[in-house]
């Protein structure tokens, strides 16, 4: 059986969404079997920060490595990548509002003026908020096709204010080795964009 065979096969998406939850699975079973060391709640939030980031790069690639691989199939995997990004991305944002404020708003209202990691962070989750509430077939046909498509450029945005996000983080700590990792991967998905992009417009400039 062929890569493409694979890919459009009936449950190969549910097999994808089983794959995606076992982080999330294996965060549960770290908790009950106390196997998150020392600090458990930062544990977490790690985790969740991290697999929000890795996601977010897979969704990002998922165009240009269909356009690189001729697989037009890959893009049915595009959606759930990105629900799977939002997911833990709103379990990340649950941990900081309850390990670390206790879900006090207006502790959370200081932090957001306080720390800039934390406002860009809040930022990241604003920006992805509408592109999950219209990442269903009911929302394209509600928007307009050229509409849905413009609001989701917003994801463009996204990595410029994860990598702030992730770099004030590990600013504390000097630990940045996993920042520049990030950094050189988005950089090659944004710069294949551009590239596409302008191979275009030369196209239609010679026509």
């Amino acid at each position: 059986m062929t890569v493409r065979q694979l890919l459009v096969l009936p449950r190969s998406k549910l097999l994808l969404q089983c794959v995606l939850a076992l982080p999330f699975a294996w965060m549960v079973w770290a908790v009950f079997n106390d196997a998150l060391g020392a600090n458990p709640a930062e544990a977490l939030s790690r985790s969740s920060g991290d697999w929000t980031l890795r996601l977010l790069c897979l969704t990002l690639a998922v165009t240009p490595v269909r356009q690189l691989t001729h697989t037009p199939e890959l893009i049915r995997f595009r959606r759930s990548l990105g629900v799977a990004t939002f997911v833990y991305a709103c379990l990340h944002l649950l941990c900081y509002a309850w390990f670390d404020q206790g879900f006090e708003l207006a502790d959370i209202a200081r932090d957001l003026v306080k720390r800039p990691f934390i406002w860009l962070g809040m930022l990241c989750f604003v920006l992805m908020l509408p592109l999950a509430v219209t990442s269903t077939n009911a929302a394209v046909r509600w928007l307009g096709g050229k509409r849905w498509q413009l609001l989701h450029r917003l994801v463009y945005l996204l990595p410029l204010f994860a990598l702030l996000h992730f770099y004030w983080m590990r600013a504390g700590k000097n630990n940045f080795a996993e920042v520049w990792i990030y950094v050189c991967i988005f950089v090659s998905l944004g710069g294949h964009r551009v590239w596409r992009w302008s191979t275009t417009i030369r196209v239609r400039n010679t026509r």
